[in-house]
Order: structure tokens, then C-alpha cells, then sequence
């Protein structure tokens, strides 16, 4: 039987280009895992920070030693390079070989122009399988506004929030001082300020006072156009998972505890900052919640293949609020969500495997025709 050659695809232009690798490491050895080493050949495909697509050794050696590689810009990249630049000329794809070879795409980019539904707007042109949601389930999974507006019309409970533009918050001094007692009146302080369009904390800001909340909106509006203002909630911090397409199934819960002031960038990633406690201690009724809500999340954002879904928890009052979805989380052996199925009964390599599979199942729905 031959064996089906995956496109593992990582790296890329954003903040979290390191946590890619990570988790291209980990997918890369559940593929050479005794479980699938006889189904799968892994073809990878690393993006530079700079944007560059490099195919053959480059990816092989950044995979292997887990260290970000950088082609100088006057260096020409060889011709297992998908994409070359010049400072004269656009960017345009060369097609090599490697590209052709592909049976199904594996991409594992985190944040912008990796979850967004940008690389899963390219992976569709190219009419192969890939693992995840598609283009409007990716982009409605990173942007939260949309997010909450689809959650909204899901009838899913969630902390109130506050949405404006970089426009009005770099408008008129006259205006500015308006939309802070806005979000005064509204939300109350604590609350947390965020770029609507960016992962893993990056831009985020827990603000206690009116000179807190106006350098943080500053400071968010450098990092996106579109920024959302969340009210602060005493509660515990909870996460589900589901795998699937159009009967998805979810995991057991698990729960995060930290020290520091929220789950920012920092804790997340530095090992020894935050707990994970799977499954989480919970009443068995709140259990079943979390994992409806995370399956009524999943198709009201139109997901596919994977996501985690993050809740509050607010034991004072029993209340389940929904935070976010995430279509392409952390996949080291040590991130949430693989942690999850394990304690659900689906070990990394095989957790691996159904994810291609459930990716040639969807590319064999048919397509909506005009």
C-alpha cells in the first residue's frame, strides 16, 4: 500500500512563528510514530518569517534542531523554494515538484495569515485535502467580533464587551474621552482590552483604571484596526475540545490555573507558569454544559476537523460563559488540546491520524456548484 504524502506546513509570518515549529515537531514524529510510520510520508513546507516558502533541507533542519531559519534577503532561494521575492518584482509561486506530490495538507501556522482562512483560502485553489476548518470557519474563529456575533446568534452566554475601530480611538481628543466613559459605563473596570485579530495574548491588557484603559486601547490599535473591550469575570478558566466535521464529538474538560494577573503570552508559554488540571474538577451537569456549548460553538463558527473552546466558569453563581474558539491550537505533546484527548482515550499518534483522515472526509463532500 503506498503511503499517502502529507504536506506538513509551519512556521510563518506571525507573532507565534516559534510555537508553529513546536507543534510541526510534534505532528512530524506522531507521523513516524510505529502507529502510522507505514501510512504517511511527511513532505515539509516551512515558512520564513519573512514569507518565504522553502521545501526539501531548510524545513528538514528547522524541524530537526526546532530552530527558526532565516535566508539573508539578497540569498536566492534554490529551487525547492515555493515562493521567491525580489525587491523589483511581486512574489509569485514557482510550483516545484514537492508542491504536486502533495496527497493532503497538514497546515499548523498559529495566528495571522495561518488561522485566519488566508492559507486555507490557498489550500482550497489548490483542490488537495487539508486538516481543519475552512476559510470561513478559520476567519470567524480569529477575528472576536465576528466570533461573538456568531456566538450571539447561537444563543451561547458570554461576557459583555464593547467593539470599536483604530479610526475612533485615533480621532478627535474630543471623541476618545466619549468611548472611554462608554466602556466605563458599560463594562466597569476590571476589564481587558484586545486586538480583535491577533493569538495567544499578544496586544492584550488588563486595565483597573481610566489611565490604564487609555494606554491600552493606544496600544491595541497599533496591533489591529478592529479592537474588542471585554468585562473582567471572577471565575475559573476552562477548555474543551472537539474533533470531527459534521458530527463532531468532544472531549473531557480541562481547567488552567495560574499566578499571574491573566493567561497572557508569557505564562502560556513558559513552562512552570501554568497548570492544567484533566480533567477538571467540576459538578457533572456543568461537565455536560461545557461540552454542548463547545459543540454549538464549533458549528456556529462552521469548524472543521479541530478546535478548542475556552469557557469561564463562575462558580459563585454556577454560570457557563463561552470565551473563545480556537481553530488551529497549540499541538505539542504538552498543549491543551492533544492533553485532552489523551485523557478522552485518543493518543497523539492517533489523534494525528484521524485529523488527516477527517480531512480526506470533508474533501470528499461535494462542493456547492453554481
Amino acid at each position: 500500500m503506498s503511503k499517502l504524502r502529507v504536506g506538513l506546513l509551519f512556521g510563518g509570518r506571525s507573532g507565534e512563528h516559534e510555537v508553529s515549529i513546536s507543534s510541526a515537531r510534534a505532528i512530524a514524529l506522531a507521523l513516524s510514530s510505529e502507529e502510522n510510520v507505514n501510512k504517511y510520508e511527511i513532505l515539509p513546507f516551512y515558512i520564513q518569517k519573512d514569507g518565504r516558502w522553502l521545501a526539501g533541507d531548510v524545513p528538514q533542519q528547522v524541524l530537526t534542531t526546532g530552530i527558526a531559519s532565516q535566508l539573508p534577503e539578497n540569498e536566492t532561494p534554490s529551487a525547492n523554494s515555493l515562493l521567491s521575492t525580489t525587491k523589483n518584482n511581486l512574489s509569485r509561486w514557482q510550483s516545484p515538484s514537492q508542491v504536486a506530490e502533495v496527497d493532503v495538507w497538514f497546515p499548523i501556522l498559529h495566528g495571522p495569515n495561518g488561522e485566519d482562512g488566508t492559507i486555507q483560502g490557498l489550500l482550497s485553489l489548490m483542490q488537495v485535502p487539508f486538516v481543519g476548518s475552512g476559510v470561513l470557519g478559520s476567519a470567524l474563529g480569529m477575528d472576536k467580533i465576528a466570533m461573538k456575533m456568531a456566538f450571539a446568534q447561537a444563543g451561547l452566554a458570554q461576557v459583555k464587551y464593547v467593539t470599536l475601530t483604530r479610526a475612533q480611538i485615533w480621532s478627535n481628543p474630543c471623541i476618545f474621552p466619549k468611548l472611554c466613559d462608554e466602556i466605563e459605563a458599560t463594562l466597569g473596570y476590571p476589564c481587558f482590552v484586545k486586538p480583535a485579530n491577533l493569538g495567544s495574548s499578544v496586544g492584550i491588557a488588563k486595565v483597573r483604571s481610566r489611565s490604564e484603559l487609555e494606554a491600552a486601547l493606544d496600544n491595541a490599535a497599533s496591533y489591529d484596526r478592529r479592537i474588542i473591550v471585554e468585562a473582567g469575570v471572577v471565575a475559573r478558566e476552562v477548555e474543551c475540545a472537539v474533533l470531527g466535521n459534521d458530527q463532531p464529538q468532544a472531549s473531557v474538560v480541562g481547567e488552567i490555573s495560574f499566578e499571574s494577573d491573566f493567561y497572557d503570552y508569557e505564562t502560556k508559554y513558559t513552562e512552570g507558569l501554568a497548570d492544567l488540571l484533566i480533567p477538571a474538577q467540576l459538578p457533572d451537569s456543568v461537565t455536560r454544559q461545557i461540552q454542548d456549548m463547545a459543540l454549538q460553538a464549533f458549528a456556529a463558527v462552521d469548524a472543521a476537523g479541530l478546535a478548542r473552546v475556552d469557557f469561564f466558569y463562575v462558580e459563585a453563581t454556577g454560570e457557563v460563559l463561552i470565551n473563545e474558539i480556537n481553530t488551529l491550537p497549540g499541538f505539542t505533546a504538552t498543549s491543551m488540546y492533544p492533553q485532552l484527548w489523551a485523557k478522552s482515550g485518543i493518543p497523539f499518534p492517533e489523534l494525528v491520524d484521524r485529523l488527516i483522515q477527517l480531512a480526506l472526509e470533508r474533501h470528499s463532500t461535494p462542493e456547492p456548484r453554481e
